[in-house]
């Protein structure tokens, strides 16, 4: 597969990299201290068309392909990993389905807002029976009143559950049909009836503004059902699937920011007369991190080349959030021991890493999940 990018890809890349060093970088530290979500940098990647990347130009998207945004959202977390999540948890998680499985009405009233970042999207999707993959354990439900339909329960780990706009949730429209009677909706944060509950205290990506969301007698229009009614299992099932690419680009960007941090340390610490990087254990030690990080990027590109030309992905996008998420976590502990004591002091960028590179194991269907995808595709059931 070839990965070269032609002159119009190389130039948003750069781009793309310019406004991470020069505008995410600065400010990684500050909020992951003060948890603040980073509004302000948020309004500029919607400026500069980070929010739209994979959807058409009439929908206000910059339609370009699957592979340069997921290298956008490896960019950006490369120096804060909260960043590459607020961007998929809204473009990924709720721009998509929408344009996926939306009504036309729907893709315009919707959509376009998301593109142009008028609107925050997340995704309810995770209940605290369900974990985080969409098994059919649902306790929220939705009930046809009719006109309308009335939602009840709760959501968990929604990320920016308090400045999102819209959230597309699932939601049980008959229990006794298990995964086909899981049903799909569009949730304006204005509709009566839903608050956000409390917010978690993560160990890492801390700025996401990861809340629950509670539905009591939630009215929500009948028209914003999205697709087929009991379809909501499948819908979820192909955005978990491209989510997964998501967080392996995600995992790609911190094992990669780990190691330039840790690349350009070692090169000016010194240590018995010379600096650590003229040390062999040092050399070695980066040498393998780096093999196993670009051997990871091959599978991470090659699972948004696959979705891009419609093949099948699900495993490949399995094998990347795997291989990625083990990876980074991997990575960002290596290099906290090449560092040394300064890297465990409380908001040191490796310290940060390490932390945001935990959630890539365990969100978007944790690493025993992915290895079952994975067995299944091999016919071992």
């Amino acid at each position: 597969m070839d990965f070269r990018r032609d002159a119009l890809h190389q130039d948003i890349l750069e781009m793309v990299h310019d406004f991470a060093v020069e505008d995410v970088k600065p400010l990684a530290r500050e909020i992951d201290r003060t948890e603040e979500f980073p509004m302000a940098n948020v309004k500029k990647m919607a400026e500069m068309g980070f929010l739209g990347i994979p959807f058409p130009e009439n929908y206000g998207g910059s339609q370009m392909d699957f592979l340069t945004y997921i290298q956008t959202v490896e960019e950006l977390s490369k120096y804060c990993g909260t960043t590459g999540n607020i961007v998929f948890a809204h473009t990924t998680f709720c721009s998509t389905p929408i344009y996926q499985f939306g009504a036309e009405w729907q893709k315009e009233k919707y959509l376009t807002k998301l593109c142009s970042g008028e609107w925050l999207g997340s995704f309810a999707l995770t209940e605290p029976e369900t974990k985080s993959g969409a098994s059919g354990r649902y306790q929220i439900t939705a009930v046809d009143a009719g006109s309308h339909w009335v939602l009840d329960g709760y959501k968990t780990f929604v990320s920016g559950a308090d400045v999102a706009d819209v959230f597309f949730v699932t939601a049980m429209t008959s229990q006794l049909q298990g995964t086909r009677g899981i049903s799909s909706f569009i949730v304006e944060k204005g509709f009566p009836g839903l608050s956000v509950g409390k917010r978690e205290n993560q160990v890492g990506i801390r700025a996401a503004s990861i809340c629950e969301l509670v539905f009591r007698e939630c009215i929500v229009p009948k028209e914003n059902l999205v697709g087929s009614q009991g379809k909501g299992f499948e819908y979820a099932g192909t955005v978990l699937d491209e989510g997964r690419i998501c967080v392996a680009a995600q995992a790609l960007g911190i094992a990669e920011g780990a190691l330039e941090e840790t690349a350009d340390y070692v090169r000016a610490r010194k240590k018995f007369g010379r600096s650590l990087s003229q040390f062999q254990k040092t050399q070695f030690e980066l040498a393998q991190m780096k093999t196993n990080t670009e051997a990871v990027k091959l599978l991470v590109y090659q699972a948004a080349c696959d979705r891009d030309s419609r093949e099948s992905f699900s495993h490949r996008a399995a094998m990347a959030k795997l291989a990625a998420s083990q990876n980074a976590f991997d990575v960002a502990y290596r290099c906290q021991q090449l560092y040394g004591e300064p890297a465990y002091r409380k908001g040191h960028p490796i310290e940060r890493m390490m932390r945001d590179a935990e959630i890539t194991e365990i969100y978007g269907g944790t690493s025993e999940v992915q290895m079952r995808v994975i067995a299944g595709w091999m016919g071992i059931k």
